[in-house]
């Protein structure tokens, strides 16, 4: 009996440990984004987007400017001035300059301001659209964790995040 008492043990623990999670591909699902694909880019737009992908891959330094480290704000500010666009160094000054534009109408060049804190609205984090096609829009930012890249709105992380869209062309 005392044998028996230790393999009945072994056999509830053993068939209890089967694993109940389930694959799900929430945590990378995508949301179309219903734009208006009819208006083209400008060729300045173009152009300072062009000079904006140079950086990708450049790490992220809060404050930077340059190659050796940037910030989001950095980006948008250095990608702007090499074509005399003079704009704010700070997203919190970029949040509030330019048009707005509904993000149907966001077009190569806009620029689209995030809310990434958690529980928070308040604009920290900003990006430069890169590519306007159906259902989606894309764009380069500097992501802390990974630095100068380029993302997709249709992203649920960033879908979500999404506060506003203005025009400073």
């Amino acid at each position: 009996m005392k044998k028996l008492v230790p393999i009945l043990f072994l056999l509830i623990f053993a068939s209890s440990c089967k694993s109940k999670k389930t694959a799900s591909s929430t945590s990378r699902q995508s949301h179309t984004i219903n734009v208006n694909t009819n208006s083209k880019a400008t060729s300045e737009a173009k152009t300072i987007v062009k000079y904006a992908q140079t950086f990708d891959g450049t790490r992220y330094k809060y404050g930077g400017t340059t190659k050796k480290g940037m910030d989001c704000s950095g980006l948008i500010y250095t990608s702007y001035k090499k074509y005399d666009v003079s704009l704010p160094r700070s997203t919190s000054g970029l949040k509030s300059t330019g048009d707005w534009v509904d993000v149907k109408e966001v077009n190569v060049g806009d620029l689209l301001f995030f809310a990434t804190s958690k529980n928070s609205r308040k604009v920290n984090h900003v990006g430069i659209v890169t590519n306007v096609r159906t259902g989606n829009v894309e764009f380069i930012h500097a992501s802390t964790s990974r630095g100068v890249m380029t993302s997709s709105l249709a992203e649920k992380y960033w879908y979500f995040a999404f506060v506003q869209a203005r025009r400073v062309l």
